[in-house]
């Protein structure tokens, strides 16, 4: 599992990042405070504090959690 945490700022940000993460086979998730969503799900994003830095939680399989897809920082947004 790879976590790091994420700032989704803006609406577009939002979209962004989910069209992003849909191009990826296995799970990521979001994590604020008790509430865990699907990080592909554009409505449970924003049903989401998007005010405060949310966890960010993927399962790739184990041949690919390292390389191809680390997150970085760009814009201040995450992208894939």
């Amino acid at each position: 599992m790879y976590e790091t945490t994420i700032q989704l700022n803006a609406i577009n940000d939002v979209k962004d990042f989910v069209n992003k993460v849909m191009l990826f086979n296995y799970d990521i998730d979001l994590v604020s405070g008790r509430y865990a969503i699907d990080a592909k799900s554009i409505m449970g994003i924003f049903s989401l504090d998007l005010s405060k830095p949310i966890k960010l939680h993927s399962h790739p399989p184990c041949k690919e959690t390292t390389g191809r897809t680390k997150l970085y920082r760009e814009t201040g947004c995450f992208y894939l």
